[in-house]
């Protein structure tokens, strides 16, 4: 109304109608009408002190304040009931129109349904104007501020974290302290937080924490592979935000605020000595917070997700994600792949391969080029190094397989006394008694081809010329020195000349 004012202004003053719409940036044809307008009914500059903006444009425009006033009198839609209804799958204002005509129809027509809506929507808080279908998205995030927990015995405060997920159309949160950001924190709170709606939303939208995604980046981030492999299990899709994009989660953003208000700081007066301690308060006010009737929709999130959220989610799998850790690897020369401290063998024409680890708490599979290529349940803290299934061996191996230092002594000891001290030393002067396992099984096995008297001779004659190796056995059994006793070392030296003094010399 300020504008035809002007116009009206301008034109008492001599002005054209072109110089009128480019001093105001308006359209000429407009200018032209509202002069015609006030010609009609007879109206000039200056206008009346009394006259008001809304005399005057009911003045001008009497079809547009009569269809206002026509307007009052038709039935007003439920616009809080109709904005939750937008929010279920497939619903959309067409459709919601055509329901309100039919049970009025008086009532108004589609565009101005839209037009007022429109502006009822503008009136809800900023984080409401985004529209977010049933069951679409999950928004999950930590807390920047941190809950606290006291040190029974020093009285230390240690700080742990506040895990936050909020739905996207009802806007149910869920909430919960672990003790870190770390993969398995993140995991864990992942199940527990849809074990707690009961459901699976289609997308997880998630910041760009370590846990989640290795490497941040606006058009191809890359996400953790233990957590691509817990969103496979439940069947969602993790949704990176944009880095310093804080409005592409906003839901959680408001979600985390409201967290830090209603539970952070409401429990800042009370102590807790253990983490379960301190969930059990944090899940009494993630109950306050979702029973709570919002102020613009007129019910709490609780309802909203029974009417509207509930049914659209995906159903939760049978059993619930087993947290496993993925490792990129390669098998050295031994074909084993290093699970630290631990070593688990993979096929050995897969050497020197790329290859990756799965391994939880009981077992450790090994993948190459997403296909499973070895299995091995988890080595004890107590057991041995290494796990060896004797199909990923060569042949060559194999017969190797079942030797054990135990069945190595044990039949060292059935053949003789020297032959047991013989395998004792060359097990005991290895670095890793292992490296002496094939000279001892050589040695073992010459009793396939002699009789074990003369093994058992041949092995005391080794110990007696200091030679314990597989090679010296061989040697005294094929040239028959088993039978022939060293020469025992004479008294005196073995060589005679005047520069050789003799022991006597010393005494």
């Amino acid at each position: 109304m300020r504008k035809i004012r002007d116009v009206l202004r301008l034109t008492a003053e001599g002005m054209s109608s072109r110089k009128i719409a480019a001093s105001l940036s308006i359209g000429a044809t407009t200018v032209v009408d509202c002069q015609r307008r006030a010609r009609a009914v007879d109206l000039g500059w200056p206008l009346p002190e009394d006259m008001t903006d809304e005399v005057l444009e009911a003045r001008l425009f009497p079809a547009s304040t009569a269809l206002a006033r026509a307007m009052s009198r038709r039935p007003i839609p439920d616009w809080a009931s109709l904005h939750r209804e937008l929010k279920r799958p497939g619903v959309t204002l067409l459709l919601l129109w055509e329901e309100y005509r039919e049970r009025h129809p008086d009532g108004v027509g589609y565009s101005w349904f839209c037009e007022i809506y429109q502006t009822w929507k503008g009136r809800l808080t900023p984080t409401m104007r985004q529209t977010h279908i049933a069951g679409e998205r999950m928004f999950v995030d930590y807390a920047g501020k941190k809950p606290h927990l006291v040190n029974p015995t020093t009285g230390e405060l240690i700080e742990v974290e506040l895990f936050v997920a909020v739905l996207g159309a009802s806007n149910l949160t869920y909430a919960e302290a672990t003790w870190t950001q770390t993969l398995a924190d993140w995991i864990g709170a992942h199940t527990r937080a849809f074990a707690f709606f009961g459901g699976v939303a289609a997308l997880t939208v998630i910041d760009n924490l370590r846990a989640g995604i290795t490497k941040a980046c606006f058009y191809e981030p890359q996400i953790n592979r233990t957590y691509a492999d817990m969103a496979k299990h439940y069947r969602t899709v993790p949704l990176p935000a944009r880095p310093n994009k804080p409005r592409d989660k906003a839901k959680v953003e408001v979600g985390v605020q409201i967290a830090t208000r209603w539970i952070i700081a409401k429990l800042r007066n009370r102590t807790f000595f253990s983490l379960s301690e301190l969930n059990a308060a944090v899940r009494e006010c993630v109950t306050q917070i979702n029973e709570r009737v919002t102020r613009h929709l007129g019910a709490s999130r609780r309802t909203l997700f029974e009417q509207i959220e509930r049914a659209a989610l995906k159903p939760l799998p049978a059993e619930p994600y087993v947290f496993a850790q993925w490792k990129k690897c390669s098998a050295g020369i031994d074909y084993h792949v290093e699970i630290k401290p631990y070593f688990y063998s993979v096929p050995f024409t897969l050497m020197r391969e790329e290859l990756w680890a799965r391994y939880t708490e009981t077992s450790v599979e090994v993948f190459h080029r997403d296909i499973r290529v070895a299995a091995h349940p988890r080595i004890p803290a107590d057991g041995r190094k290494h796990s060896t299934l004797p199909e990923h061996m060569p042949s060559s191996h194999r017969r190797f397989a079942n030797w054990t230092l135990e069945r190595i002594k044990r039949q060292a000891g059935e053949i003789g006394p020297s032959v047991s001290a013989l395998v004792d030393i060359i097990l005991r002067d290895r670095p890793h008694p292992e490296q002496g396992f094939r000279s001892c099984i050589g040695i073992l096995r010459l009793a396939e081809r002699y009789d074990r008297q003369r093994l058992e001779a041949a092995c005391s004659r080794a110990l007696e010329i200091r030679s314990p190796s597989y090679t010296s056995v061989k040697s005294i059994l094929q040239n028959r020195l088993d039978r022939k006793r060293p020469d025992k070392a004479a008294d005196g030296p073995a060589i005679l000349h005047n520069n050789i003094r003799g022991r006597g010399y010393y005494h």
